[in-house]
């Protein structure tokens, strides 16, 4: 299978010319460059990019496979595809042949064979943790690569903004922390080519949407990093960006179509109205303006009502899962994009991978804003989604304020509670993705005012309220960063350990201090602890209003019940347990899942100062 990619991939970069001159016609990209027999979609769109190549006429002779549309576009060095495949279609190889008269270039175009179940691959859900990282900051396993010629964006680790030089050997050289850390998915930030002028390194401003950035490594390394993930029971899922491109992308030296950027390639700044897609008094300019306006200068944004554009967005984004073997996506900006295609993008996922979960970034701590999204919503406008899960910002916002905000504060624990609560305005609220933080937050430990006691209290939060859990790579050894204002070098400092001369390694545990170390064992002690409860995966919820400053809820199935007590009192609270008698029925004591040590239950709860408590119940 390696080799016939490897074939497919060589094939890709060669061009074979019968009886014309070089500088006559060419194949400069043909993307997706190869394909797979068996796929649910019969129809496959073939991008073709070369001087003058819609000049010449394609032809193909392949069993099972026709040439069912030819589509040419104002741009004549481009010409689209439509190929389809019968169900029955087997894997080989074929010639795609452009000519007219006697002038001609031709391609050799595969279909590989799919891996076994591949339609039905396993995704992340409640019983996974998700580690984000960012590659450029987490490890540098490879100085080999740091500069690239022809990539302008070099080096400069002591930039905040600038590239620090990790990489996909990085990744891999650490996939064992992460494992016995107890993850079960990694989520890298984008890893695609992005040859951009300066502040690269975040990846979101892809240049070849096709290929992976050669300063992380190669497609065959990534691939290779998620079969070894694999290997250790973690799945990978990749980060997507349906909404913008990179201002150096080869597309914008030579646009398919007029049409191809919003307002006509002209810079118009998104205002980030992104309450006016579901506001029934909103103007249609505030609508057009917050899909359509480009994030920054320096990204593109992509008119996906174009239908080849959007035809494209959906095979590429199909393709690396195949290709690579993903577990899941993450797709950044995601309201951003025209409503209409993400409908078409969502569905087209689901049909092809029935059981792959995505989650998608609508940045709003407005629960109804986000709730839109999922699939499964009943939208008052009758707009349909297929995103089976969303990053739950609102409960994050939330949980923030409630540990952070002072006693008697409106944003306490009483507002974390309110907005649980509110959990039955999502179509399937458990499935969320609950972060802890991520590369555009501040880091939790400083938004908690560097506080041992409540970093645990909204660890133990993140981690058993019904949700998947995603936390930020650096959040087990108490990373911080600025809280005020926009400081994204503060939020992605590079992770101790991963360069060499590194005087401080988180994976190691030299130059951390006793307090780092005490809660990166309490994260591993919690996360490997949750890998076997069931009743946290997927078990119900009840929980009561807070009171005397703390909040009390249970998770509970037919067989099992954990109480979850968050304290910030800054003295032992004694809670009489008669409150919580629906929970409690039968129960005499519970046992602490962090130390060890034996609650009694029968009249009262003594809860020590600033604590969290997660007791499994016993009769």
């Amino acid at each position: 299978m390696q080799k016939m990619i490897a074939a497919a991939l060589l094939a890709a970069g060669s061009v074979l010319g019968a009886g014309a001159l070089a500088q006559d016609y060419r194949i400069e990209h043909l993307e997706p460059a190869f394909w797979w027999s068996g796929m649910h979609g019969s129809r496959l769109q073939l991008m073709v990019h070369g001087k003058r190549i819609a000049d010449l006429d394609p032809t193909l002779s392949y069993p099972g496979v026709r040439l069912a549309g030819v589509t040419r576009v104002a741009n004549p060095n481009y010409l689209f595809l439509d190929l389809e495949l019968d169900p029955d279609t087997r894997p080989g190889s074929f010639d795609l042949r452009f000519q007219r008269g006697a002038k001609q270039v031709h391609y050799r175009y595969q279909l590989l064979a799919r891996a076994p179940q591949s339609a039905q691959r396993a995704s992340f859900s409640g019983a996974d943790v998700i580690y984000e990282l960012m590659p450029d900051r987490f490890a540098n396993g490879n100085p080999a690569n740091d500069n690239v010629a022809g990539m302008p964006d070099r080096h400069k680790r002591e930039d905040g903004s600038g590239r620090h030089g990790g990489d996909l050997q990085g990744m891999l050289d650490h996939l064992d922390y992460v494992a016995e850390q107890g993850y079960t998915m990694v989520w890298p930030t984008p890893l695609l080519e992005s040859n951009t002028q300066a502040y690269s390194y975040h990846g979101y401003a892809a240049t070849d949407y096709y290929k992976i950035d050669p300063r992380y490594g190669s497609n065959e390394d990534f691939r290779n990093y998620v079969a070894q993930a694999r290997k250790r029971g973690i799945g990978v899922i990749q980060d997507v960006v349906l909404n913008h491109i990179g201002k150096r992308h080869w597309w914008m030296s030579d646009l398919p179509t007029p049409d191809w950027n919003n307002y006509g390639g002209q810079l118009v700044i998104t205002d980030h109205h992104r309450v006016a897609l579901q506001d029934p008094y909103a103007s249609a300019q505030d609508k057009r303006n917050y899909t359509g306006g480009w994030f920054s200068d320096s990204m593109p944004d992509l008119n996906q009502r174009n239908p080849l554009l959007a035809n494209y967005l959906i095979q590429n984004t199909i393709w690396w899962i195949e290709y690579a073997g993903l577990a899941g996506l993450r797709v950044d900006t995601y309201s951003y994009s025209d409503p209409a295609f993400l409908s078409e993008w969502s569905g087209r996922m689901r049909a092809e991978y029935p059981h792959l979960n995505m989650v998608g970034e609508e940045w709003s701590p407005l629960v109804p804003v986000v709730a839109r999204w999922q699939e499964g919503k009943q939208n008052f406008d009758g707009y349909v989604s297929h995103m089976p899960s969303m990053m739950d910002f609102p409960l994050a916002d939330s949980l923030r304020r409630a540990l952070s905000a002072a006693d008697g504060d409106e944003y306490g624990l009483n507002n974390l509670y309110e907005t649980l609560s509110q959990d039955h305005l999502y179509s399937n609220a458990a499935n969320l993705v609950m972060i802890e933080s991520n590369h555009d937050l501040a880091r939790s430990f400083s938004v908690l005012n560097e506080d041992d006691d409540l970093f645990r209290m909204g660890l133990a939060y993140v981690l058993t309220v019904p949700r998947i859990p995603q936390l930020y790579s650096g959040m087990e050894i108490q990373m911080t960063s600025t809280v005020k204002g926009r400081d994204d070098p503060a939020y992605r400092r590079d992770f101790p350990g991963g360069w060499a001369g590194d005087k401080v390694n988180a994976f190691t545990g030299q130059g951390l201090s006793a307090q780092q170390l005490a809660a990166q064992a309490y994260v591993k002690k919690l996360l490997n602890w949750r890998k076997s409860q069931t009743v946290i995966h997927s078990g119900k919820t009840m929980h009561f209003g807070p009171e005397q400053n703390s909040y009390v809820y249970f998770r509970y199935n037919d067989s099992q019940k954990i109480m979850v007590v968050l304290n910030k009192n800054k003295t032992t609270t004694v809670l009489a347990t008669a409150r919580f008698a629906e929970m409690l029925g039968g129960v005499g004591s519970g046992v602490d899942v962090a130390t060890g040590k034996t609650y009694t239950l029968k009249d009262t709860l003594t809860v020590p100062a600033r604590s969290a408590l997660i007791l499994e119940l016993k009769p």
